[in-house]
């Protein structure tokens, strides 16, 4: 009797029913790939046809994290009382022995640290702001601060992972590779999830962008964020080699589908279909993304609101204005992250450092989007993975080593457009900053209100993996229907 192939006597049971259907060949492929079809139903843009579920508010999603964790205490969170008890130990009724990272766990002494810089009322909501923000400061009428956000990890890579996965351990999707699976995207040239990273210059946080952190985990991998490197082209191998002109790309990309089709009939594999698409996709960028980083039909107006890093490849600034760019032609979700935050021992320097290089271009993102009429349906999301604590690490009277340490028990985010309330401020924390005293936000609660506010029920958005429904709000998470417009 013949064995089985290797490779069929391993096959999943997604993959063996993707092998059954394998038998129409290249009609099943074009099938899958449907996006060159001219009748092409939309959820074969990578969607699922049942999604959206409810009516969307937001189209896209432009996901600014501050990666090192912002202190709230110093930015958004105005504790005028703090002031009073500066130097005095943090009440044990406040703290509660709560668990801390090992960098301040054995600290003898909670001493209170105020705001390190002053706060102004700002807008007609008053919103209180730190003075090393007044662009954020300039537009708070357009924002929800969410003040009582709350998360379980004290380290950050951890709390990234779970932020962006609903889980603390790598592996799971990211929220931007559920929003492509979900809904798909709406632009044939460029990816439906894209991925940016910058850091602060002087190279002060320590902290490294996982892949992870834009990982499809166990959806399929044509659903992952599609990195955009800071120097040199974008994307790698996209321009053809010395003697390869357009025309002979095609014809090999074309023969190179073919057998890759026969394989597919042959095996059923689905990760054929996604090295497929991804060849397709990177021969559009060819054309799609030198447009698309060509800033010279920018207006110098709109040049100057970013700042004077905008032309700068890699820089926090031009990473915003690449934000604009890319969801005004279609992208889903972009997702900027910046490290510099992880203020341990340096407060008194980096702290207003990382406020000048991000405030301008945050601002003028969310200014951009809504003089071109992108606001209402793009939904700006900006904050860090925890916020920092509310007493000193360090010697408190040494103000050029002090510091503050990983705090996950209350912190700030804001968001803009896409269908939240402007000019609004959702929960509030204990008058040291400590933990939520009103409407306690968590991550999941977070999550659901990302995936409501794009018209997705999240207990709906699932994928089985080993037996099990997963979602991105793992079994928890409600909807915060209090800042939504």
């Amino acid at each position: 009797m013949t064995s089985l192939p290797a490779h069929l006597a391993h096959l999943t049971r997604r993959q063996f029913l993707g092998h059954q259907a394998g038998g129409l060949g290249t009609a099943a492929l074009a099938a899958l790939l449907g996006k060159e079809l001219a009748a092409a139903p939309r959820g074969a843009n990578g969607g699922q046809p049942e999604f959206p579920n409810s009516t969307p508010r937001a189209k896209h999603v432009i996901y600014l994290l501050q990666n090192g964790a912002p202190p709230h205490v110093d930015t958004f969170d105005y504790k005028p009382a703090m002031v009073e008890y500066r130097g005095q130990e943090l009440p044990e009724s406040i703290h509660k022995n709560q668990r801390l990272s090992t960098m301040t766990a054995g600290q003898k002494q909670k001493l209170v640290l105020p705001a390190f810089a002053p706060f102004r009322q700002h807008g007609q909501c008053g919103a209180w702001v730190c003075d090393f923000l007044p662009h954020t400061a300039s537009i708070v009428d357009d924002i929800t601060f969410i003040k009582s956000m709350h998360t379980t990890q004290v380290n950050h890579a951890p709390a990234i992972t779970f932020f962006l996965t609903g889980a603390e351990l790598p592996g799971r999707p990211s929220m931007g590779a559920w929003t492509n699976y979900g809904l798909g995207t709406e632009s044939d040239e460029l990816p439906g999830f894209v991925v940016m990273t910058s850091r602060d210059k002087e190279a002060s946080c320590g902290q490294i962008f996982y892949d992870f952190y834009w990982g499809s985990g166990f959806l399929p991998t044509r659903f992952q964020g599609v990195k955009f490197r800071g120097s040199g082209d974008p994307v790698l191998y996209l321009s053809n080699p010395e003697g390869i002109s357009r025309e002979v790309r095609r014809g090999l990309l074309d023969d190179l589908a073919r057998l890759n089709e026969l394989k597919y009939a042959e095996s059923g594999d689905p990760e054929i279909v996604t090295r497929i698409a991804q060849y397709e996709m990177a021969y559009k960028m060819q054309t799609s993304v030198p447009e698309l980083t060509d800033f010279s039909t920018e207006p110098e107006s709109v040049l100057k609101m970013y700042g004077p890093d905008v032309q700068r490849q890699g820089s926090f600034a031009y990473n915003c204005l690449m934000a604009r760019r890319l969801v005004e032609r279609g992208v889903r979700f972009v997702q900027c992250f910046h490290a510099g935050w992880d203020h341990h021992r340096n407060l008194s320097t980096q702290f207003e450092i990382q406020c000048r290089d991000t405030d301008q271009p945050s601002a003028a993102l969310v200014q951009d989007l809504k003089q071109r009429g992108l606001l209402e349906d793009t939904l700006v999301i900006w904050g860090g993975e925890f916020g920092r604590t509310p007493f000193c690490q360090g010697d408190i009277n040494d103000r050029k080593s002090l510091g503050r340490d990983h705090h996950p028990y209350c912190f700030t985010i804001w968001m803009a457009g896409g269908g939240v309330k402007a000019g609004f401020s959702y929960g509030a924390s204990d008058d040291f900053a400590y933990n939520p005293a009103v409407n306690p936000v968590h991550v999941h609660d977070f999550q659901a209100t990302v995936l409501h506010l794009l018209g997705i029920d999240h207990e709906r958005l699932t994928y089985r993996f080993q037996g099990r429904d997963f979602r991105l709000t793992d079994i928890h998470g409600q909807v915060v229907r209090e800042i939504l417009a």
